[in-house]
């Protein structure tokens, strides 16, 4: 194929609307609608692996609609009625189907770059961890869009009718769908007997992906090397459909799509924990003294050594030798559901918890005195309101001598319940003795670490109930 017949390919078919429509749509989608994606560490242009999956998980639309638009550049000859002059043409079938699939995989994969590049220029301005573990990652999706469209077209081919198109679209859309809700999730329960749902191997033979949570997560190299595998033979089988001439090859076509499946399942991992993985680099700690925070988020130390530092200070004088020595961003994942786990000896935080987001200066000193305190309980990937909340503001305001509400955004009406429920236990506590004060926090620390007991009712009644 040249660049003259790649020219006309570009000027007489649809690839060229299917690259704009890829890019405006996917652009519509992550600026237009408000979401996740603009939130927190995980946000689309945070960070470069958030970025690569952000604009993966738009794909559970993008990729129908890319074998869609390769089905209707499929017909292109049936509905110009010049297959059979085609055919009696001298040029093997084989140039033709790779200047139609060429032109279309060029725009395509030149649309999902131009997707990428949106993200990559604001990612630049904000972060200074960089790194190339995203690339695979865009890669697979470019991959994606490419191969969906060529089985899109030899399907338009093997099967010349106006509803072809539209039938696989559909049809590509509950399968990504499917692969996200049901058939690629499998059923589980957390040791607290919450229920949940984690990828399996089959779901990952949709290109789309699911949400992001952590900006330390990142995709293993089997997931890569799996996927890959199934879409070149997914393309493979798309070509082959696209030259076939009798139904006999055009069943032998679908023997590479077939057994590429099998492949992949084979590579693909089975363990959901080994499906998404820790970055290691990414989660490799920066200190500042005692104070410490992933590399992904180092723009951020300079502003939290100083409150840390002092919340460490302020922990010291009241708790004395119980009281933690470092403070430290998170970088456990741990399965939706699951019980965090927290350390005696270090304030463990998250910079997308609320209390965290909302504090600067003397509000993040409360901030971090109130989870080295009560780091909280609430199963992981889920969100409270209640209990551990109100314990963390009477124990920061023990530790500081004043009650003031945690920063939050929660609405009026609850910042009046908190205050509700916290006062009279704060008066309460801080009308012991010194030594019952003591007996209680350090009671309610046990039941917050542990997460086994109510440490606000330890506050309230004290150790014994």
């Amino acid at each position: 194929m040249n660049v003259r017949v790649l020219h006309i390919e570009l000027k007489r078919s649809v690839a060229p609307w299917a690259g704009a429509v890829v890019l405006t749509t996917a652009l519509a989608f992550l600026y237009l609608i408000s979401g996740s994606w603009w939130t927190g560490t995980t946000a689309w242009t945070a960070q470069w692996t958030t970025m690569a999956l952000w604009t993966r998980s738009v794909l559970f639309y993008l990729w129908p609609l890319a074998v869609g638009l390769g089905a209707l550049q499929g017909l292109r000859d049936r509905r110009s009625k010049m297959a059979e002059l085609l055919t009696s043409t001298p040029r093997p079938a084989r140039h033709r189907a790779a200047a139609l699939a060429g032109a279309t995989a060029i725009t395509l994969a030149a649309a999902f770059a131009l997707l990428v590049l949106v993200g990559a220029v604001q990612v630049v301005a904000n972060t200074e961890y960089t790194h190339l573990g995203w690339l695979p990652i865009s890669l697979v999706g470019a991959l994606s869009l490419v191969a969906g469209a060529v089985l899109g077209m030899g399907a338009g081919r093997a099967l010349p009718s106006v509803l072809t198109p539209p039938a696989l679209a559909m049809g590509a859309f509950v399968f990504t769908a499917l692969m996200q809700m049901s058939l690629g999730r499998t059923e589980t329960s957390s040791a607290t007997g919450l229920p949940s749902t984690e990828p399996n191997r089959i779901s990952l033979l949709s290109p789309a992906l699911s949400d992001v949570r952590d900006a330390f997560v990142t995709l293993s190299a089997s997931v890569h090397v799996g996927q890959t595998i199934w879409l070149l033979a997914m393309a493979a089988t798309g070509f082959a459909l696209l030259v076939a001439a009798t139904p006999r090859t055009r069943l032998i076509a679908l023997v590479p799509l077939l057994a590429g499946a099998v492949i992949a399942l084979l590579v693909l991992p089975s363990d959901p924990r080994r499906i998404y993985v820790v970055d290691e680099a990414a989660a490799k700690l920066v200190c500042d003294g005692p104070v410490c925070v992933t590399k992904t988020q180092q723009a951020r130390l300079a502003d939290l050594a100083g409150p840390g530092k002092e919340a460490l200070r302020l922990l010291r004088g009241a708790l004395g030798s119980q009281a933690p020595v470092s403070v430290r961003e998170n970088a456990t994942m741990l399965p939706d559901g699951a019980t965090p786990r927290w350390s005696r000896t270090t304030v463990l935080f998250d910079f997308d918890d609320d209390i965290i987001a909302a504090a600067k200066g003397d509000e993040l000193t409360r901030v971090l005195i109130a989870k080295g305190m009560v780091p909280g309980c609430a199963p992981a990937g889920w969100s409270s309101f209640g209990v551990d909340e109100f314990a963390q503001a009477v124990a920061a305001g023990w530790v500081l001598g004043d009650l003031k509400p945690l920063p939050t955004a929660l609405s009026a009406g609850l910042r009046r319940e908190a205050e509700a429920e916290t006062r009279p236990v704060w008066k309460q506590l801080t009308a012991l003795p010194r030594a019952e004060q003591l007996s209680r926090i350090n009671a309610m620390r046990a039941a917050a670490i542990s997460c086994k007991g109510d440490p606000f009712d330890v506050l309230k009644r004290g150790a014994s109930r």
